[in-house]
């Protein structure tokens, strides 16, 4: 046998780390699109429901601290993200930030929900038009907490599907009807595209053009939040700007 010296080169680029949901299919793809190349991507997964209830969501507060400790030992977070809205305003977001903190070393912690908010802040949004895959009773509980963010929602509209793997197998054509259809005649600010698992990004664009106005998504915010939170340059424009350019099918 020939042992053979070697040098070190450490990975300096900052860190962000995502806790996905056991049962999403969508938002790992959707990050990587839109993340760019210069900070780093770690995953870990939580445990969660089939199905979608008020209570597979809070279920998930017992776990995120377990979930956050299975990053590298030693790796130092710029910020770390909870991937999962309706979670978010079932367990809260200060409790997350919490949860999440007490498995790893991170400066930051956000989650879709304060992602929203901030880009609402940013771009002047008071009135959005709400739309989610999920059953009414999830959905409910977030448009409260949004309204509690003075945020209101006052036209909803959902699919209102309780199994997740059939929510990541809605279609593009699917959610830009129903989009637009829901924005008819509105008064709204612009409009939020709900839950980490529904596939939204190709649909963005299009939904911006048509209706002149901010199109948000739950992965979209999040992205945005995270790159502003390890103050990378592209957390300064409008989340919508992390859609344009070699960003965009990467």
């Amino acid at each position: 046998m020939t042992a053979y010296s070697y040098t070190l080169a450490p990975d300096l680029r900052p860190a962000i780390g995502v806790i996905v949901l056991q049962t999403d299919l969508t938002v790992e793809d959707d990050l990587r699109r839109l993340l760019p190349d210069d900070v780093r991507l770690l995953v870990s997964r939580v445990p969660s429901g089939a199905e979608v209830s008020a209570e597979s969501l809070a279920e998930m507060a017992r776990h995120l601290t377990a979930s956050a400790s299975l990053f590298p030992r030693g790796l130092h977070f710029g910020a770390v993200g909870y991937g999962c809205t309706s979670g978010t305003a079932q367990i809260g977001a200060p409790r997350i930030a919490e949860l999440v903190a007490g498995g790893c070393e991170t400066r930051a912690v956000t989650e879709p929900v304060s992602a929203l908010n901030a880009a609402c802040v940013a771009l002047g949004i008071q009135r959005l038009a709400f739309l989610s895959p999920y059953v009414a009773e999830v959905s409910d509980r977030l448009r409260v907490v949004l309204s509690d963010r003075g945020i209101t929602t006052p036209v909803f509209g959902t699919f209102a599907e309780p199994v997740e793997a059939r929510v990541a197998e809605i279609d593009g054509t699917s959610v830009y009807d129903a989009a637009l259809a829901l924005c008819e005649g509105a008064k709204v600010d612009g409009l939020f595209l709900s839950c980490t698992n529904l596939r939204t990004l190709d649909v963005v664009p299009g939904l911006e053009a048509a209706l002149g106005r901010p199109v948000l998504s739950s992965n979209l915010v999040l992205a945005w939040d995270l790159l502003r939170k390890v103050g990378h340059a592209l957390g300064t424009g409008a989340p919508s700007a992390l859609l344009a350019g070699h960003h965009q099918g990467r």
